[in-house]
């Protein structure tokens, strides 16, 4: 028992140098002079915001990806004791002292310097020879575009490394499952697949492309184990089910818990609260939950309110109103109403207040005790500043004259009678007896008389209407949509039946003493709904181009610029490396198909382990290529080159698989893989003089000039030999 006390204790290792190697080259090439240069590069203007915001706990909402990703950004930045403040306003300001830029881009450059070694592992676990793996590091390694991605604050080095860790923890994990399933390692692996894939999808939505890649080939995997006879169904089952737990359940759960952490952290009001909804507003500290907390939650007949389009296109606004009236002609000839406007207005005014009025009774203060408004009811809306009534009749709207025209009724002594009934209906209801609640509640206005719908049409009205958003009556009811809905934002039960004491305490602010808040799922799924249809600006860029220029490396960006000499850095990838994936990939379909096509006729040109060897690492690199490339001829946005880097991942992975694949079973003779493994050899040194070659525009430490810039961009170059000759 006691002998560890007489003997030593020995502890051996196994360690790969190959792979320490390639860990510590890849944290050279990322690291080195990490803090040059020091100004904002690029895209390091727009990530640079949020993490300021995320210092300082400020919400705010980016449509370009889940907000794992830039939590990562925000880590370093926490790590280096940064504030928060800096003005992030222009590509090349240099940054101040407070701003740790070393430590905001050093996990973008770890996850760069780690998929090197994990390109090793990935095609060492496809069981692919030893050289074979170092040359899929080596490219890893020595491409000039991963290297200048990764050392800046951007995300793509770390989407890259992710989707590499899930294929490699899959394929880990299904290595173990031929020689010990159920083990820990087994479960260890599955389980890192799984947290990867969400991982990936949390830094930016292209993840799940590598995310429904995986699922893909572990669900082949999974039917080719229920065909599996010497298992029984039990053990089938628990098959099934740890993969449906690893792979579905836990990503998800993973994907809730960035959203949970993103909405903790910021907690605070900023500047795109006017997105989100009032309930989600008055969830935020500060802002509109300054205004709200303490309102009345029921709404009752006297009440006064702003109500707020639901819809928030194009811009978020509020049901408005105010002396001025529609003109007796318009520009096209058409008569209107002459009524009072009725708009919806971008900003909080004091004429975007109504008083909620029952129409059989006189009185526009709250009764004691309050009398609920509820769904069904009929209303009228009173304007609190003029006293007129919220009115339609069946004339042309200004701007959408196949709608009703929305005014406050004016009594010109005319034929013309007021039509200001509404039956309230709230679309969110549970039951048909629901209280119309503040901020809760999501309402429709119907129009008693003419069964028109209140609407917002989005279109902005001419100078007459001070270019406020045109509010109608929708004839034609067609089912629920946005623009119908409004919800009660500010809320206050009215105490003035005078008109002129009730100006006075329409311009007085609301005392508040309590706040609402809104569940995690409800803000959860309102934030991602936000995020999935908010539209960004989509101009053309100066260095925006297509997905068939990526191929061919036929477009660069220029990240940075010094303000004084001529060093600058490009994204600018080694067309070596490029052309020669392209070719791979070109190359494997080709023999896949001939393959495939022999096979049909029962001759077997490769060994069955051999076989499967190969369409497994072509369904992982070729079929990650592709998901990670092909759609992007789908979206309609504003693309970079740097979209193409996670596809020419996976084409870098490919190529030493087909170039050994080559070797073992094209070359017959000894002579033929001599003067193949030659041309290879060849091949990776001209790889490595174009890295070098390129090195002044990946890390910007050398003045060029522009003879010299134009010598190092190969297309230039290009033209330029081909004019002399």
């Amino acid at each position: 028992m006691w002998g560890f006390l007489t003997h030593p204790v020995v502890v051996t290792a196994d360690i790969n140098l190959h792979l320490v190697a390639l860990t510590g080259m890849g944290l050279l090439s990322r690291l080195w002079q990490l803090t040059y240069p020091r100004a904002v590069v690029f895209d390091e203007v727009y990530y640079g915001q949020y993490i300021s915001f995320y210092m300082k706990r400020i919400f705010f909402l980016d449509d370009s990806g889940p907000p794992f990703g830039h939590m990562v950004l925000a880590l370093g930045g926490y790590l280096g004791g940064f504030d928060g403040n800096f003005l992030w306003n222009r590509i090349g300001a240099e940054y101040s002292s407070n701003v740790p830029v070393w430590s905001l881009r050093l996990l973008p450059a770890l996850a760069g310097a780690l998929s090197v070694p994990m390109a090793y592992q990935i095609v060492l676990e496809l069981h692919f020879s030893h050289c074979a793996a170092v040359g899929a590091a080596l490219l890893m390694l020595i491409e000039n575009a991963l290297i200048t991605q990764s050392r800046l604050m951007l995300l793509e080095s770390v989407l890259i490394f992710f989707n590499l860790l899930a294929v490699l923890s899959y394929l880990k994990f299904f290595n173990c499952q031929k020689q010990s399933p159920f083990s820990l390692s087994w479960w260890f692996w599955l389980t890192l697949t799984g947290v990867a894939c969400s991982c990936a999808v949390g830094i930016k939505y292209m993840g799940v492309f590598t995310y429904m890649l995986m699922l893909v080939v572990a669900a082949v995997h999974a039917w080719h184990l229920i065909g599996d006879q010497t298992l029984s169904n039990v053990r089938v089952f628990c098959h099934l089910l740890a993969r449906a737990v690893a792979l579905l359940v836990i990503p998800a759960v993973l994907y809730l818990l960035f959203f949970y952490v993103h909405l903790i952290l910021l907690f605070r009001s900023g500047p795109h609260d006017q997105i989100m909804s009032s309930a989600f507003q008055a969830s935020l500290e500060g802002g509109l939950a300054r205004i709200t907390q303490g309102q009345p939650l029921e709404v009752a007949f006297g009440s006064q309110v702003t109500l707020r389009s639901v819809f928030g296109k194009p811009v978020p606004c509020w049901l408005h109103s105010h002396q001025n009236t529609y003109p007796m002609i318009y520009e096209n000839g058409r008569g209107s109403s002459h009524q009072q406007q009725v708009t919806c207005y971008p900003f909080k005014d004091v004429n975007n207040w109504w008083i909620v009025k029952d129409p059989r009774r006189h009185q526009l203060v709250v009764s004691s005790p309050p009398r609920s408004v509820r769904h069904g009811d009929m209303v009228q809306l009173v304007h609190g500043m003029t006293a007129r009534s919220l009115n339609t009749h069946d004339v042309a709207a200004p701007m959408s004259p196949h709608s009703q025209e929305v005014s406050c009724y004016i009594d010109y002594n005319i034929s013309m009678p007021s039509q200001n009934l509404w039956r309230l209906e709230i679309v969110n209801r549970r039951s048909d007896t629901e209280v119309w609640k503040t901020i809760l509640s999501e309402v429709r206005f119907v129009h008693v008389n003419t069964s028109a719908v209140l609407k917002l049409s989005g279109a902005h009205l001419p100078d007459w209407g001070f270019r406020q958003l045109e509010v109608v009556g929708e004839k034609l009811s067609r089912g629920y949509h946005e623009s119908t809905v409004w919800n009660v934002e500010e809320h206050r039960y009215g105490t003035s039946q005078e008109q002129r004491e009730r100006e006075w305490e329409l311009n007085s602010p609301v005392q508040v003493d309590a706040s609402r808040n809104l569940s995690f799922m409800a803000r959860f799924s309102e934030l991602q709904w936000r995020m999935l249809v908010l539209r960004s600006d989509d101009s053309e860029h100066k260095y925006s181009s297509s997905p068939l220029e990526w191929v061919t490396l036929d477009t660069s960006i220029a990240y940075w610029l010094h303000p004084r000499t001529s060093a600058q850095i490009h994204l600018l990838g080694n067309i070596v490396i490029w052309v020669s994936g392209s070719l791979a990939l070109a190359i494997y379909t080709l023999l896949f198909l001939w393959y495939l096509l022999r096979r049909r006729r029962n001759i077997h040109d490769l060994p069955q382990d051999a076989w499967l060897r190969w369409v497994l690492a072509g369904a992982l690199c070729a079929g990650g290529w592709a998901v990670n490339y092909l759609p992007f001829f789908l979206m309609e946005k504003t693309l970079f080159l740097y979209h193409y880097l996670p596809a020419l991942t996976f084409q870098i992975l490919l190529l030493p698989v087909v170039l050994q694949h080559i070797s073992d079973h094209l070359c017959r003779s000894q002579l033929q893989r001599s003067v193949f493994s030659a041309l290879v050899v060849a091949w990776y040194s001209s790889a490595c003089h174009v890295s070098n070659t390129l090195r002044p525009l990946t890390y910007g430490d050398k003045s060029l000039s522009p003879e010299e810039l134009k010598a190092l961009r190969w297309k230039d170059s290009w033209d330029i030999l081909i004019r002399k000759h």
